[in-house]
């Protein structure tokens, strides 16, 4: 079974392009505004689409992840209205695909087999659940697969040729290569070293390989897509978002366009990679 996010790399790889993968919280700074500004960003360039699930304990987010988290949640995010956010998304788009990210904890709570269910009927296209090792799968990588779900799995700096393959055994969609050992939002990413672990991951695996974590300008994007086959944003678009709420931390007028803008910018930079190879 092909997925959204299977034939969407497929796509990009006939077009010899790397894939623009975007993250925003769901619910931040509210459902509508964050629904307003996910319809918006296959059009600035998106070509995967991250939500994260807000959660109060998120361990692997950096300050800005965390701040959008905590907004989501005070505005009464939750897990179904995030299933209902990318319900409501897919009426109007069905080839973008999206990737739910966060942790297991809210899906424990809605019970697997529901969430499953729920997820596959809202258009979720993929999970990446951080805080579930491979040990685990039979938990909810397992079932996820079998309920026609990819399950993309983070390789770090520190994952060594030892540990790979039990990490990328059950992964599938793509491997998302956390760039800089540390939380998300506190380095810039390195091209050089990128280029080393990408070359490193595809000698055990033909999937894709998109990098995330310490990318915040269109030229760090187009340094990362002549070595990745996606680059991943996540904290300089939730940081977009945050500039331009209001003192209450509220939507603006200008919310929706600050973080589309900078998407398209962003998008750019990951197109001019492949004509700057050519």
């Amino acid at each position: 079974m092909t997925t959204r996010i299977d034939r969407r790399f497929a796509a990009l790889r006939a077009e010899g392009r790397a894939a623009f993968v975007t993250f925003l919280m769901a619910g931040d700074p509210d459902m509508e505004t964050a629904l307003a500004i996910v319809k918006a960003l296959p059009a600035a360039g998106a070509d995967v689409i991250e939500l994260g699930m807000p959660f109060t304990d998120p361990m692997a987010d950096g300050p800005a992840i965390q701040a959008a988290g905590q907004r989501a949640l005070a505005n009464g995010a939750t897990l179904n209205k995030t299933l209902n956010l990318v319900r409501r998304f897919r009426e109007s788009d069905d080839t973008t695909p999206i990737v739910l990210m966060g942790y297991y904890n809210p899906i424990y709570i809605h019970g697997v087999a529901a969430f499953l269910a729920d997820a596959k009927a809202a258009g979720v296209d993929g999970l990446i659940v951080v805080d579930l090792p491979p040990e685990e799968d039979s938990e909810l990588c397992l079932p996820a697969l079998e309920a026609g779900l990819n399950f993309i799995r983070l390789a770090t700096p520190t994952t060594d040729d030892r540990r790979l393959p039990a990490v990328l055994a059950n992964t599938s969609g793509f491997v998302y290569y956390v760039s800089i050992a540390g939380i998300t939002g506190a380095a810039a990413a390195d091209a050089g070293q990128v280029s080393q672990a990408v070359t490193r991951i595809k000698r055990h695996t033909a999937l894709p390989v998109a990098v995330g974590f310490g990318i915040r300008t269109p030229e760090a994007a187009a340094l990362i897509a002549q070595h990745a086959d996606g680059v991943v944003v996540g904290s300089a678009l939730v940081d977009a978002l945050a500039l331009s709420l209001d003192a209450g931390g509220r939507a603006t007028a200008r919310t929706v366009a600050a973080v589309t803008d900078l998407a398209a910018r962003l998008a750019r930079g990951v197109r001019g990679a492949k004509q700057a190879a050519e």
